[in-house]
């Protein structure tokens, strides 16, 4: 349990973690040196990983018992496991499972996902190899969906494991909004957040929109130490701002997936690196298929320690940059991966290869005064329109406009259309002022008191 100082401030910065007892049945940081002690350790995990894949329907069919290795297996698509929902990936009785989740079905249909009680202490330990260092001194604020994915159970799991306080804040829910979200962050000062990297920027907007005091509490040192965040890729600029507004607290990444759950994270010394110990990761050439250990492709995933949900040559539909090995002064001996979204594809606009990143540079290198913490940017064949939405103020807003058409010409020759408006430009002020909304079902009422929403908590 979190202990709070007499004074009820936040709890300070905590220490390292110790490090946890070696009889864990899967690989500790320290249990290899080297890259090549990492694929002998890998080697020696796979004919097991393969034997429990072998256990489910959709592989018992594919695999031939006794094999060892990966040659020749065809990469386990999203259609697979969608045609294989709901149980069919399933590898244990279903006694042993602990919890059955689902995809968000942003590129489809969801796929399923379960995990057993091993499951999700081995999730955990991987999840608390991030360099936020959770321990009992913490309080963890977890604001990403409960409903059916792992993403907030993943973060939820981790903090109990290590002893920490959690505010299970759910996202975007009607009990939920942001009035109420600044508030905790205010008034319960939790130490960690786990979110979006979009979440924060919002939070921002909001707290200018309501004057809620949030962003100068964090800025006179009252705010989180760090901003744990995953779901959409993180741009250098977005990540020095997102800090910059929320008092210099450090923004961590960690990437993964539903049906994988954390699959990197990232070290002491802010570089992501894959959790190579306990998946064996692969990159697939979209354009030819060829499957490699390393490089830029499509990344694929194969489990080597999962129970529940084994999967073999995973293809992820993210595209990436995977190193062969690392020279990390972290000496975690895995590789550094660098995500470059769900399929990497830069738009074109007048001829020119445009990506979320270049417009981040450009948005985030405006002064933080201008309150400049939304963008959004569609691509016509001859030019860029792009809408940003900054604080009130014609001398604002042309003064962006200027630095950004300019930015846009000489960093990448693009011509563009701007326009630069005030609070509301992007974001309904309804959407971030509201209050809360949480009502019980109610059907018999006093004549004085009759209402008409006995049935609106289903909104």
């Amino acid at each position: 349990m979190t202990t709070t100082p007499a004074d009820g401030s936040a709890p300070a910065a905590p220490s390292p973690p110790a490090a946890p007892p070696s009889a864990a049945p899967w690989p500790r940081l320290g249990d290899w040196s080297d890259h090549a002690g990492l694929l002998r350790l890998q080697r020696a995990a796979l004919p097991a990983a393969l034997a429990r894949a072998r256990r489910s329907p959709f592989y018992a069919g594919r695999l031939t018992a006794g094999r060892t290795c990966l040659d020749g297996i065809r990469p386990t698509l999203k259609s697979d496991l969608r045609d294989a929902y709901p149980f069919g990936m399933l590898a244990v009785p279903g006694s042993k499972v602990a919890t059955y989740h689902e995809s968000s079905g942003t590129t489809g249909e969801p796929t399923a996902s379960y995990l057993t009680e091993n499951d999700w202490a081995e999730t955990a330990d991987r999840f608390n190899r991030s360099a936020a260092a959770l321990t009992a001194e913490d309080r963890v604020l977890v604001k990403t969906p409960y409903s059916m994915a792992t993403t907030a159970h993943q973060m939820h799991h981790a903090a109990r494991t290590a002893g920490a306080l959690v505010i299970p804040a759910d996202n975007r829910t009607s009990m939920m909004p942001y009035r109420r979200l600044l508030r905790l962050v205010r008034d319960v000062r939790p130490t960690v957040t786990w979110s979006l990297p979009s979440e924060p920027l919002l939070w921002a907007a909001a707290d200018d929109a309501l004057g809620a005091g949030t962003l100068a509490a964090a800025a006179a040192g009252n705010g989180p130490r760090a901003l744990v965040v995953a779901g959409e890729p993180l741009s250098a600029a977005k990540r020095a701002r997102i800090g910059e507004l929320w008092g210099g607290a450090r923004v961590i990444e960690d990437y993964g997936s539903t049906e994988t759950t954390s699959l990197a994270g990232e070290c002491p010394h802010g570089r992501l690196h894959a959790w190579a110990d306990r998946f064996l990761f692969e990159v697939q050439d979209p354009a030819i298929g060829r499957i490699t250990p390393a490089g830029r492709g499509r990344l694929l995933v194969t489990t080597l320690h999962r129970e529940a949900m084994p999967l073999l040559r995973y293809d992820t539909g993210d595209l990436v940059v995977l190193g062969a090995e690392n020279d990390c002064p972290c000496g975690w001996a895995l590789p550094v991966i660098e995500v470059l979204g769900r399929d990497g594809t830069p738009v074109r606009v007048a001829g020119r290869a445009v990506r979320p990143h270049d417009i981040d540079a450009l948005v985030y290198g405006l002064p933080v005064e201008y309150r400049a913490h939304l963008w959004r940017a569609v691509a016509e064949h001859d030019r860029l329109r792009l809408t940003v939405e900054a604080r009130e103020g014609r001398e604002v807003h042309e003064e962006a406009a200027a630095k950004l058409r300019a930015g846009f010409a000489e960093t990448l020759g693009l011509p563009v259309e701007l326009t630069v408006g005030g609070p509301g430009t992007l974001i309904p002020p309804g959407a971030l002022l509201r209050e809360d909304r949480f009502v019980k079902p109610r059907f018999l009422y006093e004549a004085a008191d009759a209402r008409e929403d006995g049935w609106t908590y289903l909104d």
